[in-house]
């Protein structure tokens, strides 16, 4: 058959160790044969970012404002141990960060339904979608070690040069000291995003910060995201019947875990990086996990809600058979082949991916599947393959639904 054409390059990230990998294979095997695969490449591999500066990142962020569309590989976000790893000029902030503050928009992460695959909680029978604000908080933090005998003041200086202070701590002994910043327009964006997506799935949204405790910080969030609900989206709500509502943090933990799915749980930041991972777990694998960066005006960066799974990279470069989950990495590339073709008006690429996913799941329920998934699964009669051979069975069932 010929190749599907493409229009507009997608903007294609890079990643790290076991996930760079899959990454290749996953192309080789399961686009390039079925489309003229067009993108603009950035390589955005932990001693690339260290030889530019960290410049790369900036850039693929920019390409992704300008074609509208971007895949992105795992990245390791370096510590300590990293740096001596990988002999780096520094200890360089997430790239997920720096991308999320130059997009801004919201993460949506959604589980990816197996049948077979049932989750560690028996009541939860539809998704949870989590939504997560794309800016701020502990990913632009500013911090420091502080010595023993200090002070530490949040001074706030007016345009007027008039300042506030207060103090956040009197240092007997050494600690650390961390601020955090967040802006009214940024979270504005992400209610927008949230009450849009809930509106479009037909899916009631929850909202859960600690503004009882933050009674300045989170209720900034709280108190915006009602403003706009009732100035722009009750009726929408009302008419569409379905609800919004807000929650301590710790209550929604308790009402989620009691539910059975089927809603939006919108998280700040950081907030929406831990329970995103606690939901895809308890779904089944954080490799069954969609997620997508949605900015405000419109430009979609899809990505695996995963690391880059260091223990397998290191027994591949051993030559060692690995078994390493590859849906959340095909998801994000058919997640954004779909979009582009939407962009671009090619049924043609919306088809493709639509039938790639279908072919990765009807892999899994029909027994064939990595490592990670085999005790999680129900199913009779399952067998476990090496990471290359589940794309390659993943091919077979693509060549028969086409």
């Amino acid at each position: 058959m010929d190749k599907i054409q493409m229009k507009t390059p997608l903007v294609e990230m890079d990643g790290d160790e076991m996930t760079r990998v899959i990454w290749k294979m996953l192309k080789e095997i399961l686009i390039t044969p079925y489309v003229d695969l067009k993108t603009e490449y950035y390589d955005l591999g932990l001693k690339h970012r260290d030889e530019t500066g960290d410049r790369v990142t900036v850039e693929s962020a920019e390409a992704t404002k300008k074609y509208g569309v971007a895949v992105k590989c795992a990245t390791i976000t370096p510590n300590a141990a990293r740096v001596k790893e990988y002999d780096l000029h520094e200890m360089w902030k997430s790239p997920n960060g720096t991308i999320r503050a130059i997009l801004d928009g919201t993460v949506f992460r959604a589980p990816i339904l197996v049948k077979g695959i049932v989750p560690f909680l028996p009541g939860w029978k539809k998704p949870i979608t989590i939504a997560r604000h794309a800016y701020g908080d502990v990913y632009r933090n500013t911090e420091a070690v502080v010595p023993a005998g200090s002070k530490a003041e949040l001074v706030i200086t007016a345009p007027d040069g008039t300042e506030t202070r207060e103090l956040i701590h009197d240092f007997k002994g050494a600690g650390v000291v961390q601020g955090q910043h967040n802006l009214d327009d940024s979270i504005a964006s992400f209610a927008r995003a949230c009450f849009n997506y809930a509106l479009d799935t037909k899916q009631e949204i929850w909202f859960a910060t600690k503004d009882t405790i933050s009674k300045q910080y989170d209720h900034r969030f709280k108190d915006l995201f009602q403003e706009i609900f009732d100035a722009e989206y009750k009726e929408k709500f009302d008419a569409a019947g379905i609800e919004y509502f807000y929650t301590l943090i710790d209550d929604a933990v308790a009402r989620v875990v009691r539910s059975e799915g089927g809603f939006i749980w919108a998280c700040k930041n950081y907030d929406g990086d831990v329970m995103s991972d606690m939901v895809a777990t308890a779904f089944g694998s954080l490799g069954l996990m969609t997620s997508v960066l949605v900015s405000p005006d419109g430009v979609y960066e899809y990505e695996a809600a995963h690391g880059t799974v260091t223990r397998h990279y290191y027994k591949w470069l051993k030559g060692e058979e690995t078994s390493t989950n590859s849906m959340a990495t095909l998801f994000a590339w058919t997640g954004a082949l779909r979009k582009r073709g939407e962009l671009d008006e090619i049924p043609a690429l919306c088809e493709f991916a639509g039938k790639l996913e279908k072919a990765a799941v009807q892999t899994i329920e029909e027994g064939v599947m990595t490592g990670d998934l085999i005790p999680l699964s129900s199913l009779p009669e399952k067998r476990k393959v090496d990471t290359e051979t589940f794309l390659h069975e993943v091919a077979k069932r693509l060549d028969a639904l086409l």
